[in-house]
């Protein structure tokens, strides 16, 4: 008879947590006519340590999401023998830490044409264009950065024609609700999305997170940002 203890423990280890993380994508793209190759999975590692992170790129998982540039660089450098991590900066940016945050393989979170001038300066200055999502703040919540989405087309036309700040999606933190009650603020990025994008250029949409990740795949999400679901409570959290 197996341990009751050593089956609790199977079940919560990094690999148990991403294969239930991987069934319910599968699960959600199948749902909805998708294949599994159209959805990046992100792991958002605010509050967790190296080793936890470690653990989980030996389970399979290799990108990244990031909050804070210290503890990214933090833990880019412990885990500089991995080069197999992408890691995406997911957080609010600030303009004097723009250097660090281009360095990112992609940039979630762009919220102004300020924030997005020095990013591009930070491009041009290491000679390499950096890629990004711009934030749409849909609810135009006072606690949450981001372009309203009125306003989104005027800074898509300041910024296309830009050589080192690449757009490539939108990207949205909805105010919690329930699953099926997102799924219309999901629905609204998606079509917004699908106003704005010229020649294929908005091709990622960042939305969804542990709680509602499957409804935001069904409703075209390419890039899901999970945590809790991944590696549990952040440290300090219940």
């Amino acid at each position: 008879m197996a341990d009751p203890l050593s089956a609790r423990l199977a079940a919560d280890s990094p690999n148990a947590r991403l294969a239930a993380v991987e069934a319910r994508i599968a699960a959600a793209c199948g749902r909805s006519g998708r294949a599994r190759s159209g959805v990046r999975l992100v792991g958002v590692t605010k509050g967790m340590d190296a080793d936890i992170l470690r653990e989980a790129v030996a389970a399979g998982l290799t990108t990244f999401g990031e909050n804070y540039v210290q503890d990214w660089m933090a833990k880019r450098a412990a885990l500089a023998d991995l080069p197999t991590i992408e890691w995406h900066f997911i957080g609010r940016i600030q303009r004097n830490k723009a250097a660090a945050v281009a360095e990112a393989t992609l940039v979630h979170s762009v919220s102004d044409l300020r924030v997005a001038t020095a990013l591009a300066t930070a491009g041009e200055r290491r000679g390499r264009p950096v890629y990004a999502l711009i934030q749409v703040n849909l609810d135009a919540e006072e606690s949450k950065d981001g372009v309203a989405p009125a306003a989104l087309g005027a800074l898509l036309a300041a910024l296309r024609a830009g050589k080192w700040l690449r757009i490539v999606g939108l990207m949205a933190i909805p105010a919690p609700l329930d699953p099926e009650a997102m799924r219309t603020r999901f629905r609204a990025l998606r079509e917004l999305r699908e106003r704005h994008v010229v020649d294929g250029d908005l091709r990622e949409l960042s939305m969804g997170m542990s709680a509602d990740f499957e409804t935001a795949i069904e409703e075209g999400a390419t890039l899901v940002r999970v945590g809790t679901a991944l590696f549990g409570p952040r440290k300090g959290k219940a």
